[in-house]
């Protein structure tokens, strides 16, 4: 795999290299390098972006007009979102960002050109535990030709400036000097059923257990809500399945011949049928450990379970909500430790 300073594979990744292949990127090159089977592909890195950017920033200012934006300001944020976004789109690509995607494509294509690729954003403050900008920027799935990629990139660019990407950083305070985006290329699955997996129980907060939602098909309608997953509660230490919660699965979404996804209603027989069965499900327990074990904290996972009955991980990525919870203070401190219990019965000494 031939890697240059736009392109980086994932077996050359690790989450060190989050600052130029963002946290999607450094993710799936961390789980690729564990041994984790992941769809191969590969890292835009964020330096065709910075180009783009500076090219852009000489005619109009980007950065500074998003920091000085304010939340109250809806118009002007949706005004500014329409504006970058347009601009980034229509920008020209610099001649050796656009070599090398395209021969990036064919290497990870091979003789067949037209092989069905997700193109997905990967923002450098995304996927931490201290900011969570999951779902915030565009993915494209079942994108087929390097041209169609190469438009799809611009377009993941462009994302980083909606209006809730946008909102989310102003709220939270991140300067825009230190955000940029890259783009993951990776092979799509042709999903029979897909999911998330949590290594913590998303409910209650339970680090002994394992959370399963599966559905049929391609893991967006999970992802998106439009269909409610199976949903399976695992034990970590003895395997056993607690939960079994099985839905009326109504749709799922499939590949379109040439190009992109489509929503089907789910056949009769299927919609009230399990989309995964226990074995599989014990041994995507097993990789839910593994990932834990080896990233040393619980995680939020997107699989896949392809036709022939391999798994594989699209995205694992720090769990956020128990993480925060728990590093809240219970309490505000106080110097007699006991005014705490003494406060519960109304009164002070």
């Amino acid at each position: 795999m031939h890697a240059t300073a736009n392109i980086s594979w994932f077996a050359d990744i690790t989450l060190a290299d989050c600052p130029m292949v963002g946290g999607k990127g450094g993710s799936l090159g961390e789980l690729t390098r564990a041994g984790i089977a992941v769809p191969p592909g590969f890292v835009i890195t964020t330096r065709g972006f910075e180009h783009v950017l500076a090219e852009l920033e000489k005619q109009n200012p980007v950065r500074s007009r998003v920091d000085a934006l304010s939340l109250q300001d809806l118009r002007g944020l949706r005004l500014l979102s329409q504006e970058v976004r347009a601009r980034v789109k229509s920008a020209p690509l610099p001649p050796d960002v656009r070599a090398d995607i395209v021969a990036a494509h064919a290497e990870l294509c091979g003789p067949d050109l037209r092989w069905p690729l997700a193109v997905r954003s990967s923002a450098t403050a995304e996927d931490s535990e201290e900011a969570s900008f999951a779902g915030l920027q565009d993915t494209y799935l079942w994108v087929k030709g390097a041209e169609a990629v190469l438009e799809y990139v611009r377009s993941c660019w462009a994302s980083l400036y909606s209006v809730p990407s946008m909102s989310y950083r102003r709220k939270d305070g991140t300067p825009e000097n230190g955000v940029a985006i890259a783009v993951v290329v990776q092979k799509m699955v042709d999903a029979r059923s897909a999911g998330v997996m949590f290594t913590r129980s998303p409910l209650t907060g339970d680090r002994s257990v394992i959370t399963i939602e599966s559905a049929w098909g391609l893991g967006s309608a999970v992802v998106s809500g439009e269909v409610t997953p199976d949903r399976f509660v695992i034990g970590k230490i003895t395997g056993q399945i607690s939960v079994r919660d099985i839905s009326d699965k109504r749709i799922q979404h499939v590949p379109e011949e040439n190009g992109g996804i489509k929503h089907i209603e789910t056949p009769e027989a299927l919609r009230g049928a399990p989309s995964i069965n226990d074995g599989e499900l014990k041994t995507l327990a097993e990789i839910g450990r593994k990932v834990e074990r080896h990233y040393r904290r619980p995680q939020d996972i997107e699989w896949a379970i392809d036709r022939s009955g391999d798994i594989v991980l699209l995205q694992s990525r720090p769990e956020t909500v128990w993480s925060e919870k728990d590093k809240a203070p219970v309490a505000r401190p106080a110097p007699n430790p006991l005014e705490h219990v003494m406060n519960i019965f109304g009164g002070r000494r």
